[in-house]
């Protein structure tokens, strides 16, 4: 038996040179494991070809491929067993890194996100949000005559009215921004715009998109009043601010001063009034001593708020040729009027 599995070992090691006996190519078939030479076609026995191994001294080559043909399960175990230590340690190394760089990731994004939404707050000025919840939540309540009034349509309708009405104001205050940052830079430079919080791109984003929720709310209603009241503030809002000729009415102080005493005084009080008497309660539009009252009080008031709105921002209005109210008259004269004015409405009211 080894005599005949040394005869062709040994006839086809003097067939090859000494210094390529050893080029073989492991080959797995079903029938079993064997190993034949890579231009050859006669099939070797694993006593002939360690026969081969073995003449021609490739000893530690004859083990590998001995060894390999052996049991390719066991030599794949054995591989593993002898590569895993290195592999496990870099994929810890490559898996520990991906972990820093998501843990610093998270904690960038917790940082980011309330530094942005401060920034938005800042934006939309919410001391003029707060004066449009007020104005619109007292003005809403006027029609109401008793506590059956209070359901639930009437509380989507007042809904449909605040929500709409702070996305114009939004709008509004955001456009002013986006038309002063060179001024916001003197006057204000904590806004997003002017302190580069907030890109261009950004505010322009933010302008379209408050001025789209708040005709969607406002159509969708499908409340006259509410769609005029909406038209309007588009209209004297962004003639106040957009600088093409004929507009920019902020550069006058009277253009200015009526459109907020317009807007707060009397658009306000009745357009919102009408939506909720006429199409919230579906009842006849007739105005009552309560919205007159309240339109003559926010007429004086306005005008109040128009005086005293530029006196900070006098040094940005005069560098810029804004000629408001506090630039005509001097911040001293200024400041004297409306706190006479203030005084007199204070005595008024009591």
């Amino acid at each position: 038996m080894q005599a005949s599995s040394r005869a062709p070992a040994a006839a086809a090691c003097s067939a090859m040179k000494p210094a390529h006996c050893t080029v073989l190519q492991i080959q797995i078939d079903r029938r079993g494991l064997e190993c034949r030479d890579r231009f050859g076609t006669s099939k070797l026995s694993w006593a002939g070809m360690s026969s081969i191994l073995h003449i021609t001294g490739r000893s530690s080559v004859g083990n590998s491929a001995l060894h390999q043909c052996q049991s390719p399960k066991r030599y794949i175990r054995r591989q593993r067993r002898r590569h895993s230590p290195v592999l496990q340690v870099g994929c810890n190394a490559i898996i520990g890194d991906q972990n820093e760089s998501i843990a610093t990731q998270f904690e960038e994004i917790c940082k980011e996100v309330p530094k942005k939404l401060g920034a938005f707050y800042r934006f939309c000025r919410p001391h003029t949000i707060f004066g449009t919840i007020i104005g619109i939540t007292s003005v809403s309540l006027l029609p109401m005559r008793s506590l059956d009034d209070f359901t639930t349509k009437v509380l989507w309708g007042f809904l449909e009215a605040l929500s709409s009405a702070l996305f114009m104001n939004v709008y509004v205050v955001s456009l002013n921004q986006l038309y002063d940052i060179r001024i916001d830079k003197v006057n204000k430079p904590s806004l997003p715009l002017a302190s580069g919080e907030f890109s261009v791109a950004t505010g322009a984003v933010l302008v379209l998109t408050s001025l789209i929720m708040s005709f969607i709310i406002g159509i969708r209603s499908r409340s006259a009043p509410l769609i005029c009241a909406l038209l309007i503030s588009f209209f004297l809002g962004s003639a106040y601010s957009v600088d093409v000729p004929l507009l920019r009415w902020k550069r006058n102080a009277f253009l200015a001063a009526s459109c907020i005493l317009f807007v707060r005084a009397v658009l306000v009080q009745l357009a919102f009034f009408a939506h909720m008497q006429q199409h919230v309660l579906k009842r006849p539009l007739a105005p009552t001593k309560s919205v007159v009252f309240a339109t003559l009080f926010m007429c004086c008031f306005s005008a109040v708020i128009a005086l005293f709105k530029d006196i900070p921002d006098i040094d940005g209005d005069r560098h810029f040729g804004v000629e408001s109210l506090s630039v005509r008259l001097g911040p001293q004269r200024h400041m004297g009027l409306a706190s006479w004015q203030e005084h007199h409405l204070r005595n008024y009211f009591k």
